[in-house]
């Protein structure tokens, strides 16, 4: 028996995953994941020595794809601000039958898309819907990924990008507003970006140590907090913890690698009941997201495999469909 192996380019696989059907896999993905349709090996990362970098190996298999999967990702933080990505690797996709790999898909683009389309998904259940403003606190892979998602689910009006460098973040918010018919500017401090109103916000700045302040965040904020994805990296400071209503991607990884929960765990600030749930959990209506118009809402996003799993197979199917994509016989 033999069967097709199917090779997906980054370029193919930003035509085939449209943000805003992402969007809409990624809620349907983590409401499988909370009722227990996925298996999620915590992930693994082996550092290289020096500076060279580090690999990260990502394992799953979801039930509603039918498929199991594992990411291995470089991660080359000194690629930031060259023309290199910082991510760089493959998704190879099985099929459960007789296990046959049957994709092969770039990992940097399926992760870019997938990572936006669930602070989207997150934004769309807890946000407030007068929610308006944006602040983007990065300038780097994934800011412009999630200008578009944010803009696919809530009414948009005004965007501030912060970045260490102001020249990035001035020509960001530039092609953002070209792009998307919306005031964009650049903030010379990450209080500058964030003040002013009831906004939600990306975090996305590979942090070792807290970038955002509790005391700068006011009542009625939503939080995507999605660059730092190992104990040892905070994006926000431990009062903001404590201060919000704190959600999840998935719990168990939460539990070992969320660095800002477990900063504050440690600190005595607050207790495991801290985490209120997963994502999963308030998009099939289990629990609730926001209580009011002025609690502080977070999405801590680690990023699991299913999420991987889930958007390698849309777009793999629809690559079949449309003859998109180089097929190499396998077996």
């Amino acid at each position: 028996m033999s069967t097709e192996l199917r090779l997906l380019t980054g370029r193919e696989i930003r035509n085939l995953l449209p943000i805003a059907e992402c969007i809409d896999l990624m809620e349907a993905t983590m409401i499988a994941i909370s009722q227990g349709q996925a298996l999620l090996p915590l992930r693994s990362i082996m550092k290289m020595p020096g500076d060279i970098g580090a690999l990260g190996i990502m394992p799953g298999y979801l039930a509603t794809a039918d498929i199991y999967a594992v990411k291995l990702i470089s991660l080359f933080l000194c690629n930031v601000g060259t023309s290199h990505s910082s991510h760089l690797g493959m998704l190879v996709l099985f099929e459960t039958a007789h296990g046959y790999p049957v994709g092969l898909l770039d990992a940097a683009e399926i992760t870019a898309i997938r990572t936006a389309a669930a602070s989207g998904m997150a934004t769309r259940l807890l946000a407030r819907e007068d929610a308006t403003r944006l602040a983007i606190l990065g300038t780097g892979e994934q800011a412009r990924r999630h200008v578009e998602a944010m803009i696919a689910v809530r009414p948009i009006t005004e965007i501030r990008i912060w970045g260490h460098n102001l020249a990035k973040a001035q020509a960001l918010a530039a092609a953002c507003a070209a792009t998307y018919g919306v005031g964009c500017s650049a903030a010379g401090q990450v209080p500058d970006a964030v003040a002013g109103g009831r906004r939600y916000r990306l975090h996305h700045d590979h942090a070792s140590e807290p970038i955002l302040s509790g005391d700068w965040i006011e009542p009625g904020t939503h939080l995507n907090i999605a660059g730092s994805s190992i104990p040892s990296m905070t994006e926000i400071d431990s009062d903001l913890v404590v201060r919000s209503l704190f959600f999840v991607d998935y719990r168990a990884s939460a539990l070992n690698q969320a660095g800002e929960y477990l900063r504050a765990l440690a600190a005595d600030l607050i207790g495991p009941d801290h985490i209120l749930d997963e994502i999963g959990e308030v998009a099939s209506g289990k629990v609730a997201g926001r209580h009011s118009g002025d609690d502080i809402t977070i999405y801590k996003s680690l990023g699991v495999a299913a999420q991987d799993i889930a958007a390698g197979h849309y777009a793999l199917a629809r690559a079949s469909e449309r003859y998109i994509g180089q097929c190499i016989p396998f077996g």
